[in-house]
């Protein structure tokens, strides 16, 4: 969720390091709400996470003696770029009611290949054909990862891309927010946003009378708030915690490092995830995942070198988390 840079990028040894560390982070976080759907609600685990994230943020921000900034020069592409986040990476959560973490994982990177579709209808900018065919080749990397079976296909598979349009869609807003707007306003209107949505979606199913079903997804979603606290809260902290380090880990990346040579190692998530999965869910990738993920990797290593050789930063210059 970076969307600023620091103008100073000359250590890429120490970005490509942080980079690393903090895919290692969002893994654990990821692993944390696979563990935890069972015994708790989605949008609760989402408001205390938001409530710790942003708190954090504002101790670190107050000792940097860093200038807090909350309004948007871009309300309404704001607004817009909010919801697109907030219920984007809520499909990605739920699918890991379902779905192993690394084959969810691998989905969610069909990123670059979305910004880059989205980046020439919507910004205009020239896409030549080879970058146009590490897109396709991208997809054909996804159509084997998913190996779909249509007569008895689980279309919660889709919610990881769901999820990468979504986000794919706010990076393009990003593109014309982040002229005014700094990373850290931007970050905080997003969380005033996912409290708000946290809040109102209390008032509407956190008693727990919409869940009726047995399906995981559905429990995960409609199950009842603070139910078990003592059991829980502890790890519903432990996913702001780890999504602020990775934060303040992929900022100082981008900050101090050229995001054309950082960007590639966002890719180590994908054998971050597959191992916490198999550690502590004993998920064992399928062949067809581990060759779509080979694909997908190599796609979009391409389109980044592409666009470092062409001067022409698109997926490149944000961080794909």
């Amino acid at each position: 969720m970076i969307y600023g840079l620091m103008s100073k990028k000359n250590n890429n040894p120490r970005g490509i390091i942080l980079i690393l560390i903090a895919m290692m982070v969002f893994s654990v976080q990821d692993g944390i709400m696979k563990h935890i759907f069972n015994f708790v609600s989605l949008y609760e685990v989402y408001l205390i996470r938001t409530l710790v994230s942003f708190g954090l943020i504002l101790i670190f921000l107050k000792v940097k003696k860093e200038k807090i900034v909350f309004k948007s020069q871009y309300p309404l592409l704001t607004f817009c770029r909010v919801i697109l986040f907030f219920f984007g990476f809520s499909s990605f959560y739920i699918s890991l009611t379902v779905l192993p973490l690394g084959f969810a994982t691998a989905l969610f990177f069909v990123t670059p290949f979305l910004i880059t579709i989205f980046a020439h209808f919507f910004l205009k900018e020239e896409i030549g054909i080879r970058r146009w065919s590490a897109v396709v080749v991208g997809f054909i990397g996804v159509y084997i990862t998913l190996n779909p079976d249509f007569n008895n296909f689980n279309y919660l598979s889709l919610l990881p891309i769901l999820c990468a349009f979504c986000y794919s869609l706010s990076m393009i807003i990003i593109k014309k927010t982040s002229e005014k707007d700094s990373v850290y306003t931007q970050t905080f209107t997003f969380y005033f946003g996912a409290i708000i949505f946290s809040t109102i979606f209390y008032f509407l199913i956190g008693d727990g009378q919409y869940n009726t079903s047995d399906h995981p997804a559905s429990q995960f979603i409609f199950r009842e708030w603070f139910v078990d606290l003592e059991s829980s809260i502890l790890f519903m902290v432990a996913t702001g915690l780890t999504a602020t380090l990775a934060f303040l880990l992929l900022f100082t990346a981008y900050s101090i490092a050229s995001p054309a040579v950082v960007s590639p190692f966002e890719y180590s998530i994908l054998l971050w995830s597959p191992l916490i999965g198999w550690i502590y869910f004993n998920e064992i990738p399928s062949l067809n995942t581990v060759i779509g993920i080979l694909i997908i990797v190599s796609s979009g290593i391409y389109i980044f070198m592409r666009e470092k050789a062409q001067e022409q930063l698109i997926a490149t210059e944000k961080p794909l988390r």
